[in-house]
């Protein structure tokens, strides 16, 4: 990330509370300035241009929430960018937010920052106990660290409060916050299952062109993500419905089983997002399901290219049938069955069974 601010701009997205502004922070030390749009203090400095040239970095955190943001920074970039370095921060997608109208293409770099992972985890942790706190209190700093139900429960409760009032009220001018709330709860109890529209719609009493939004929304804000399902060379694949998963693993509201699914999906999209971030791959997430009721959880596609097939089991170590049919249907680099209990890693041609904490333990997983 320091050498991408040496070149163009650098925007860092990701869910509230996940570390952007300790990382940004660490990035800068002591040669920059950090400003946050939310400090009165901060937006008046930012409005005025307060800083000096010896501010090395620039830090404008939530800039997003200034409606003509893109417009203001691209003029700071375009006419400081020999003296300062300028990182942007913020809990929603930058990259959607094009509010200004004026185009930033080929002035920055984008970043999604992510919860810890297997891979990625404080030292103070001990390695046994990682997993279990993954799927009991997510990968968020504060309530995994923490390990504490009484902490996990109260952090939770006031970070998604201030997504709804303050994020998504500020940002999306959205007033029935009460039904969207009430569309969080639908979905964390359906993690795993694919999503249909009209029913969400029946269930709330709203047209499905608002739950369309009201997802979106969610999605903007890095509260959920949606895996839809892949039909390239699969002739009798579903259409439509797509799966939704949460960036926070605490927020499932089912059994072991749809957490941990929702655990290796959080890990496949951190990983295809340091990827694309990184290296500049085209990557998408699916998952398969066709007519006849075969499914496979996920299929990783790189630059158009099926790379990985994946199922996520809790302690099955049968190979799954739907993933031997598509392995040979669609011939990815690799097959493999996932399970959260320990095992022997056993591979016979390209079809690997294994336990997520050694299967998932590189970020740079297809390379």
């Amino acid at each position: 990330m320091r050498n991408d601010l040496n070149k163009k701009m650098v925007f860092l997205g990701g869910p509230r509370q996940v570390g952007k502004t300790t990382l940004a922070k660490n990035i800068i030390k002591n040669r920059g300035l950090y400003l946050n749009w939310d400090d009165e203090l901060d937006r008046k400095k930012i409005l005025a241009r307060q800083w000096s040239d010896d501010d090395h970095y620039l830090v404008f955190d939530e800039l997003h929430k200034f409606p003509r943001w893109k417009n203001w920074v691209k003029g700071v970039y375009d006419t400081q960018k020999e003296n300062h370095k300028i990182l942007v921060t913020g809990s929603a997608r930058l990259d959607l937010y094009k509010k200004g109208g004026d185009s930033l293409l080929g002035r920055y770099h984008y970043y999604r920052l992510h919860p810890f992972s297997i891979n990625e985890v404080p030292k103070s942790v001990h390695k046994k106990d990682v997993l279990k706190r993954l799927m009991k209190f997510g990968g968020f700093p504060e309530p995994f660290l923490s390990g504490s139900e009484t902490e996990n429960r109260r952090w939770r409760k006031e970070r998604f409060d201030r997504i709804l009032k303050d994020d998504i009220r500020e940002l999306e001018a959205v007033k029935e916050i009460n039904n969207i709330s009430l569309l969080v709860d639908l979905l964390k109890s359906r993690v795993g299952s694919p999503i249909v529209v009209s029913n969400l719609a029946k269930d709330l009493q709203v047209a499905s062109n608002t739950v369309k939004n009201w997802i979106d929304i969610l999605e903007k804000m890095y509260l959920i993500f949606k895996v839809p399902v892949y039909t390239v060379k699969i002739a009798r694949s579903l259409q439509k419905p797509f799966r939704i998963y949460f960036y926070d693993n605490a927020d499932v509201d089912g059994d072991d089983g749809a957490r941990f699914e929702n655990l290796v999906a959080t890990h496949l999209l951190k990983m295809l997002h340091y990827l694309e971030d990184t290296e500049g791959y085209r990557c998408e997430l699916f998952y398969i399901r066709d007519k006849d009721g075969r499914e496979v959880d996920f299929c990783v596609v790189i630059d158009g290219k099926v790379v990985e097939l994946i199922e996520a089991k809790l302690n099955d170590s049968t190979i799954s049938k739907p993933l031997i049919y598509f392995s040979e249907k669609l011939n990815p680099l690799k097959s493999t069955q996932v399970l959260y209990s320990e095992i022997t890693r056993y591979k016979k041609n390209n079809l690997v069974l294994n336990g997520v904490e050694e299967e998932f333990s590189k970020l740079n997983r297809w390379k």
